[in-house]
């Protein structure tokens, strides 16, 4: 029997287990959109913007450990979709990108809204192609799911004529690619396991590759088997249990130079599963020329190039621990263990959180005290691009897998809609997002998706009225020459309750959780506003000097 393009778009979701698609409509695909009305088991989450669409399919993607799926019309709206797109490159998340696309007799001849979507977005996917034939869409579709979640995940974009939609063709049969992670050869892991009982002073950095094998408590027996310290990569906090004794802390803005020293003088560094960022490298200064590294990658497209391994091992994370633990059996390690215990100490007291209050604003050393006291060890916890988040970074432990949904790429806007995806995926757990004024600003129209669609996500919004982070360079670099990073801002708590959410504003310590607690109580949708001091920007800023220079100012 023939079915038309956009049908035949539909089934070869449904085969691949596709359970949510984001999008905003639009006319150039409304074949498919026809073809999901035939299919409630996949629904379809209708969002205000394609930005918020393509993180809430990234958010999504990472706490459901499937592939993210967002859809966009041509041009304006795939534009609009490249901030998630790009933001699934960076973090290696699965996503499967579908935008419509002009007619194919038009092509070319700069038809209305027409990108060339193959082009564009070639350097941001891991493929991009685009189906002119109808009866290519099975072998095409199904290819582009395998291409998005194989090695290492990454994004994958499909353009759709228009009309190629609206033909029809008898589909030919495919099945969903079936494929195994490459595994570690038992000699290759027995040479990495000698070097690291070896070793006086090893370190381990957990990267994403050991959350999405989902290899966390593999590692964690490694860990504790081998004596080794081990630190997460940048955003990467929930790859190994933050209160666990092997744990010495994380890579990234505002990591302790003690750790970072640490790091630098370690005779043997273990990459588990990461590539090497600019934020977790410290500007590809943490390793030299003389440490011996020893890289485990799915991929081996990132081994040297930032960093020359010793050893390169070309595997997926947890089938290189499951070898590495029983070739672990017979060692005897050298490494010392005094050293490990100081590490995570030192970890401890670095994120040990603060009672700290004041009355004219919220303090965020104390605000961060009643967060970690009162939210549930399960919740996930997301978060935008902004200096509110050295805050979060320092002090919340993260001490179970799945908890963190947050973006490498540093993209603004992302907390909200990556909540809304992540709370999708695990509708029975608290999901927090955290973001500062201006990155909430810039997707805040979500709030409508979330009421919409009854998605009882939080959010808090660390309102100074300023762009922080680009405020704090700004002082660093331009001192006494602020210009464009003052802002203002609407009343937050007010805006959510127009939207039919459920609204507080907190402007000191002890109005926050009452706030928090009304807001998880609410069952709806909730949006926090937390009024915090513009004058402490940044988490290590010394409060007594800005105290005094207001108390010289008035």
């Amino acid at each position: 029997m023939k079915v038309s393009g956009g049908k035949a778009v539909v089934d070869v979701m449904v085969k691949e287990g596709v359970k949510k698609a984001f999008c905003v409509p639009g006319e150039s695909y409304l074949g498919v959109m026809d073809a999901l009305y035939e299919h409630p088991e996949i629904e379809l989450i209708s969002t205000r913007h394609e930005g918020g669409a393509s993180f809430m399919a990234e958010g999504y993607a990472k706490a459901s450990g499937t592939i993210g799926v967002c859809m966009a019309t041509r041009g304006v709206g795939a534009t609009n979709l490249a901030i998630g797109i790009h933001t699934a490159a960076q973090d290696s998340t699965p996503l499967v990108a579908l935008i419509g696309q002009v007619e194919r007799p038009f092509k070319e001849k700069e038809a209305f809204q027409e990108v060339d979507l193959a082009g564009f977005f070639s350097h941001l996917c891991k493929w991009t192609v685009e189906i002119d034939r109808v009866e290519r869409i099975p072998e095409l579709l199904h290819r582009a799911f395998h291409m998005a979640r194989s090695g290492r995940p990454g994004p994958v974009l499909v353009a759709l004529p228009h009309d190629m939609l609206e033909d029809e063709a008898i589909m030919a049969e495919y099945s969903t690619y079936l494929s195994s992670r490459p595994r570690a050869h038992v000699d290759e892991v027995e040479r990495v396991v000698e070097e690291i009982s070896q070793a006086k002073r090893p370190i381990l950095m957990a990267g994403g590759g050991v959350i999405h094998a989902k290899a966390q408590s593999l590692l964690v027996q490694f860990a504790e088997k081998m004596n080794l310290p081990v630190v997460t990569a940048f955003r990467r906090f929930d790859a190994f249990p933050n209160t666990n004794a092997c744990y010495a802390g994380w890579l990234g803005f505002g990591t302790p130079s003690s750790l970072l020293d640490e790091i630098r003088d370690a005779d043997v560094v273990i990459a588990l599963g990461t590539r090497f960022s600019q934020v977790g490298t410290q500007d590809y200064t943490l390793l030299s020329e003389q440490t011996k590294l020893i890289h485990i990658d799915i991929c081996p497209d990132i081994f040297g190039k930032v960093y020359l391994p010793s050893i390169a091992i070309e595997a997926d994370a947890k089938s290189f621990l499951e070898i590495a633990l029983e070739a672990a059996e017979s060692k005897t390690i050298r490494t010392d263990k005094e050293r490990v215990e100081q590490l995570h100490v030192a970890y401890m007291d670095f994120s040990e959180t603060k009672a700290d209050y004041t009355e004219k604003f919220t303090d965020m050393d104390g605000f961060m005290h009643d967060i970690v006291a009162q939210l549930p060890k399960d919740t996930i916890i997301t978060n935008d691009a902004g200096n509110f988040f050295g805050w979060l970074s320092r002090y919340y432990r993260f001490e179970k897998e799945n908890t963190y949904v947050g973006p490498t790429s540093g993209a603004m806007g992302y907390g909200l809609p990556a909540a809304i995806g992540a709370k999708l995926a695990h509708p029975d757990r608290p999901v927090v997002s955290f973001s500062g004024d201006g990155g909430f600003m810039m997707t805040m129209q979500e709030i409508e998706t979330a009421v919409r669609y009854k998605i009882p996500v939080i959010a808090i919004v660390v309102n100074n009225n300023i762009y922080g982070t680009i405020r704090a360079h700004q002082e660093l670099h331009f001192p006494d020459r602020m210009i464009g990073t003052d802002l203002t801002n609407p009343d937050f708590a007010e805006m959510a309750r127009l939207f039919g959410a459920h609204g507080e504003k907190v402007e000191k310590n002890t109005e926050f959780v009452p706030a928090l607690q009304r807001a998880m109580a609410s069952g709806m949708p909730a949006v926090i506003e937390v009024v915090t001091n513009p004058e402490i920007i940044s988490v290590s800023q010394d409060k007594t000097k800005v105290q005094e220079k207001l108390v010289s100012s008035n």
